[in-house]
């Protein structure tokens, strides 16, 4: 088979990684790709928002699946006009990847058919969402930008001038342009939060692996949001809150999806946050997480492709997919500065040699003069797995001192509440 892979980042790295080990692929491209991937496939110069470019290299190549990686190829309708040429690829379409690409939309969808969810308030003009501060009770809220907006239109406020500031910045300044054209508030809900991923042919649903995103920039989970700086997997939850999240939230997703004359095929990735009355979906989105994928992929036993394959063909009832008993890392090597102004540009050096069972995805590098240097917010993903929680976070710090850059700057708790979790655990 000949693969190709969308999209350029440390998610797409991981894909690629993981369908390069198939026996089935026999070429793999990515495009646009980065230095990592080029180490296991052929970089494509096409970006990932140039649909057109993109069908007619996969025409060219006789691609027989394409996986995209990011939301926006998706939100821009690039599996419509593959599937219209009769090219097979994985993910949900255009209207099934509204889901994500509009906050307004999803929460409308989620109150239509009882889904479990917080409350809130739509609004498209600053003098509208003002009057909300005449209802409301308490702070903090979360002001959200409806459209895609790279992870960063998502704040919680703590006070009635920090409202009417965010409400000025995206309603009036228009920070996040189109993005921004509408706003969801939302009440602020307290709980540990998980990502939880199925794969769907529109019918049928297989889970994967759940993971916990650590947004925040700093440790103890304080700062400000970013894209992820770094996951763990799986997700520690018991039986009664799976049951919730299976029975209450994905399969009745999946089934009111169909029931709106929705087509969506592909992963549902469902944002979850644990409250003191139960899961509670803080948002949906229609791809893999970032960096989720990154520690849900190495720990997925089997061939990738035979899955993939049959959410594209309707055929995932014939699916099942295994789970190595292990757990997995992820931190994420940040430019300094990130989420703000940061420089790019660094050179990439290893002190030493990385340990075999180390995985490194390149998130956010380029080759230049012939060095592999820092090219964005997110630069790589470090990721190690174990049986043992606590030494799979061990061994992942230790390989991080073996890195460098100038400006280098990662969170050193990542998977801390996993381990209080199963401590917790072991009392009972």
């Amino acid at each position: 088979m000949k693969v190709l892979v969308v999209g350029g980042g440390g998610r797409e790295h991981a894909l690629a990684w993981k369908l390069s080990r198939s026996k089935k692929v026999k070429k793999l491209y990515a495009a646009p790709g980065n230095p990592g991937i080029a180490q296991i496939g052929t970089c494509v110069d096409i970006l990932a928002t140039d649909i057109q470019g993109l069908a007619r290299f996969a025409e060219s190549k006789k691609i027989d699946l394409t996986v995209v990686g990011p939301e926006v190829p998706l939100a821009l309708g690039i599996v419509d006009e593959f599937e219209r040429r009769g090219l097979k690829i994985f993910g949900p379409n255009q209207k099934a990847s509204r889901i994500e690409s509009d906050k307004a939309f999803a929460r409308e969808f989620m109150y239509r058919f009882g889904l479990p969810a917080p409350k809130f308030q739509i609004y498209t003009s600053a003098s509208s969402a003002l009057k909300y501060l005449k209802t409301v009770n308490k702070f903090p809220v979360v002001v959200k930008a409806a459209g895609l907006a790279a992870g960063k239109g998502v704040s919680v406020v703590a006070s009635r001038k920090e409202y009417e500031k965010k409400v000025d910045e995206i309603l009036v300044q228009h920070r996040f342009g189109e993005a921004g054209k509408t706003i969801v508030v939302e009440e602020f809900l307290t709980g540990q939060e998980a990502s939880i991923f199925v794969l769907t042919d529109g019918i049928n649903m297989v889970y994967l692996p759940s993971s916990q995103d650590h947004k925040k920039l700093n440790d103890r989970n304080r700062g400000p949001n970013t894209g992820g700086m770094g996951a763990y997997a799986p997700y520690p939850t018991n039986k009664r809150v799976t049951n919730i999240i299976e029975e209450v939230i994905m399969q009745p997703t999946v089934l009111s999806l169909r029931d709106q004359g929705i087509d969506y095929r592909g992963v549902l990735y469902a944002g979850i946050i644990i409250t003191s009355l139960g899961p509670k979906i803080l948002e949906f989105n229609c791809r893999f997480g970032d960096p989720e994928a990154q520690v849900i992929l190495p720990i997925l036993e089997g061939d990738i492709i035979e899955p993939l394959m049959a959410v594209t063909e309707r055929k995932l009832a014939d699916v099942k997919i295994k789970t190595k008993n292990h757990w997995s890392i992820c931190v994420v090597l940040a430019s300094g500065g990130y989420p703000y102004e940061y420089r790019i540009g660094e050179e990439i050096t290893f002190k030493s040699s990385l340990s075999k069972k180390t995985l490194i995805f390149h998130a956010g590098t380029k080759m230049e003069d012939s060095k592999l240097v820092s090219a964005s917010g997110r630069v790589m993903n470090v990721v190690t797995t174990h049986e043992n929680l606590k030494v799979a976070k061990h061994r992942v710090y230790e390989e991080i001192k073996k890195i460098h850059f100038k400006g280098m700057y990662y969170r050193k708790d990542i998977g801390n509440s996993g381990m209080k979790k199963m401590k917790r655990k072991r009392r009972r």
